[in-house]
């Protein structure tokens, strides 16, 4: 058995794909699994067609992002309908075509995802790969420049390397022995004081005051928590709670939700253990898919939903009443007791 799979019919099939005429727009929306995987498909294009370019869909303000775009000198701009238009050919990874409305009205060339599949949303391009069990979609890019014999640059490698750390929760969350793999393979490769300097960008001095706020939010709910911060400069903040959440010892779950940008945005993390929260990806679209855009994986998933969609109801009513109604567990909204 070899290191990584045998992808050579996949490898002509994508390369088939590339004309030196073409000029490549690779969309994302941008976290470091996104922004790596972005400049491994770039890497895979250069020189082979005629140009290829980066644009993210969301606001870039997390630290990790910013690091990462600024020190690993990753390419991306923000969309730009006037820009796209001087692309002929569109490529879209570490997401699907539904997971965004801007990636909706886009037709997709190549789609590399590791996301769980919907159904009713099926993903069709020229190639599509899309591996579920993957810990990480870096992993994949990872397995594609091995098979074409292309050896990542220091920048390249520490960009998959800290993709893959992060998206696996540094193999903290589900994850394949292909993800180890990629890692180890890409350790003698990577930038590892880089590496280090963009995974101690975690979060900005000015949102400190939010901890605070969310402490004080809090509603217990048996072995999670919920937390609706109401307005929130960047929804980045809802997911480095919801991930410091999940560092106390009794929580198996939690859910935080907030306002942005005329949404509600709610981010679930888990440990897919608790009994009625086992697939976050699923309560997430049980719960709000019908009025807005949710899903993810078992241990990790978010669901946005347009302000319009709800009417008058107040939103944090709308997001608790809608999560009582599909966990399966009772309500608990005061703080269990703490002893000694």
């Amino acid at each position: 058995m070899g290191y990584f799979r045998t992808l050579t019919a996949q490898c002509a099939q994508l390369e088939k794909l590339f004309q030196r005429e073409d000029r490549w727009l690779i969309l994302i929306n941008a976290d470091p699994d996104a922004l790596a995987s972005a400049l491994a498909l770039q890497r895979i294009m250069q020189r082979k067609v005629k140009a290829v370019g980066i644009m993210h869909v969301n606001e870039v303000r997390r630290p990790d992002n910013l690091s990462m775009i600024r020190y690993l000198r990753i390419p991306t701009e923000f969309y730009d309908p006037e820009k796209a238009r001087e692309y002929n050919k569109f490529a879209l990874v570490d997401s699907q075509p539904h997971h965004h409305p801007l990636f909706e009205g886009v037709r997709f060339s190549i789609v590399i995802d590791h996301h769980p599949l919907v159904p009713e949303k099926p993903v069709r391009a020229d190639f599509v790969e899309i591996k579920t069990e993957y810990g990480a979609n870096a992993t994949i890019l990872v397995e594609y420049l091995h098979a074409l014999r292309i050896k990542p640059g220091k920048r390249l490698a520490t960009a998959l390397q800290y993709a893959i750390k992060a998206d696996t929760n540094s193999f903290g969350r589900a994850f394949a022995d292909v993800d180890v793999r990629a890692f180890r393979m890409l350790t003698p490769l990577a930038d590892q004081g880089l590496l280090r300097k963009v995974a101690r960008s975690e979060f900005r001095l000015d949102w400190l005051h939010y901890f605070s706020r969310a402490i004080e939010q809090i509603r217990f709910d048996k072995n999670g928590l919920h937390v609706f911060m109401g307005p929130v400069e960047n929804p980045d903040v809802l997911v480095i709670l919801a991930d410091f959440f999940m560092g106390v010892q009794e929580i198996s779950w939690t859910t935080v939700a907030g306002l942005f940008d005329q949404r509600i945005v709610c981010i679930f993390r888990g440990d897919g253990q608790s009994r009625g929260v086992r697939n976050l990806g699923q309560l997430a679209a049980d719960t709000f898919g019908d009025v807005g855009s949710a899903g993810g994986h078992a241990t990790m998933a978010r669901a946005e939903i347009p302000l319009a969609a709800i009417g008058d109801e107040d939103p944090e009513h709308f997001v608790w009443s809608r999560l009582c109604r599909k966990r399966s567990h009772g309500q608990r909204t005061t703080a269990p007791a703490v002893t000694g």
